[in-house]
C-alpha cells in the first residue's frame, strides 16, 4: 500500500489466485466443448461398432469358403487315391499276367 506499510501476504496470494481463476464464461465454453467430444465420441463408437459388424460378416463369409474348398479338395484327393490305388492293381494284376505268359512261353524276363 501506498502509506509504507507492507502488502499482507495473504490478500496477495489471494488476489493471484483470483486473477488465475476461470471466469464462468470460460468454464461455460469448456462445459461445451465436453459435450461435443462426448458426441464425436458416441459417433466414433457407432462408426467401430458397424466396421466390426461388417468385418464380422465378412469373416464368416470367407470361413464359408474356405470350409467349401477345403471339402472340395478333400473329394478330390479321395477320387486321386481312388484312381491310382485302381491303376496300381491294374498295372499289379496286368504284371503278374505278363510273368505267368512270359514263363509259359519260356521268355527271359527283364
Amino acid at each position: 500500500m501506498s502509506d509504507g506499510q507492507p502488502e499482507n501476504l495473504v490478500l496477495h496470494l489471494l488476489r493471484e489466485i483470483r486473477s488465475e481463476m476461470a471466469t464462468k464464461g470460460e468454464l461455460a465454453a469448456t462445459k461445451a466443448d465436453l459435450g461435443e467430444l462426448r458426441s464425436e465420441m458416441k459417433s466414433l463408437r457407432a462408426d467401430v461398432a458397424a466396421d466390426l459388424h461388417t468385418l464380422d460378416a465378412k469373416i464368416d463369409g470367407t470361413r464359408k469358403d474356405l470350409s467349401e474348398q477345403i471339402v472340395g479338395l478333400r473329394r478330390a484327393v479321395i477320387d486321386y487315391h481312388s484312381s491310382v490305388i485302381g491303376h496300381g492293381t491294374l498295372i499289379a494284376d496286368l504284371e503278374a499276367r505278363l510273368r505267368r505268359v512270359e514263363q509259359r512261353l519260356g521268355l527271359e524276363s527283364h
